[in-house]
Order: C-alpha cells, then structure tokens, then sequence
C-alpha cells in the first residue's frame, strides 16, 4: 500500500511540472501584456499560477492590490477631470478646481501603477526561473515487468 501511494505522488508531481507552463511577457504602451500558452492571462490566472512559488506567489499578490489602488485611484482622478470638462462643454460653470485635484490624483497613480508593474514582472521572472534552472528534469515513466511482478520504473 504504501508503494502505491508512493508511486501514486511521483506520478501526480511529475504530471503537475510537465502541465506548467511557462508565463510570457510582451512590452506594451505602459506596461506588459502576460501570456500562457498564447492566450492572455489576468492577474487573478497568475496568482494561481504562482501559488506553487512562494516568492512569486507573493510578489504578484502585492502587485495586484497596487494595480487595484491604482486603478481605483485613477478612475477617480479621471472622473474629476471628465466632471469640469462636460460641464463646460454642456455650456455650465465648470469648477476648475476639481479638475486640477484629478490631475493630481492621475500624478499619484502612475508611480503605484510603475511599481505594480515591476513587482509583477518580477514575479513572472521567479516564476519562469524554474522553468531556466539549469537542469533538465526529464523524468521517463516505464512500464515494466519481471520475475518480482509489473510496476512502473522512473528514470532520471
């Protein structure tokens, strides 16, 4: 029983790191763009990806809320910028003041969102760095048999 549950965990692990797949990242106009298998891939897919790499597990969850802060902070800063500008295209008094705190909220948010965005391409490196170690791990899985019975061998 005991040799089963073994063989049962190696071929379970070997199968996980066989089924990783290395995160790609492209440079865009102000950040980069994350890839898996070709497809794009969200903050919350990488988490998980990274569940497996604690130092990259937990960089990209600070990456995440800073991108949030980020975001929300930005959202807001535009909204106060949008608000004076309507008003004056709708022919109203626009409050000048409003939109100079908006700018300045935007100010705010680029140094998080540059910060968001290094500390997740850091974590992409971790990540991908087990994937570059310098060893290939190849591990081949035969079936055998012999006078002792069948099993499976793994070679290194």
């Amino acid at each position: 029983m005991k040799k089963a549950m073994l063989t049962l965990v190696i071929v379970l692990s070997v199968s996980v790191l066989c089924c990783a797949q290395r995160i790609e990242s492209h440079k865009v106009f102000g950040g980069y763009q994350y890839t898996q298998n070709g497809q794009h891939i969200s903050f919350k897919h990488m988490t998980k990806a990274m569940e497996s790499n604690p130092r990259a597990f937990d960089l990209i969850k600070k990456a995440r809320t800073s991108n949030t802060f980020a975001s929300i902070v930005g959202f807001a800063g535009g909204a106060l910028i949008g608000w004076p500008i309507g008003a004056a295209l709708g022919g109203g008094e626009p409050n000048w003041a409003l939109a100079g705190i908006g700018a300045g909220l935007i100010v705010v948010t680029i140094p998080i969102s540059s910060s968001a965005n290094k500390k997740t391409h850091q974590a992409v490196d971790i990540y991908n760095s087990a994937f570059n170690s310098g060893t290939s791990f190849k591990p081949e899985l035969n079936f055998i048999t012999n006078q002792n019975g069948i099993g499976l061998a793994m070679v290194f």
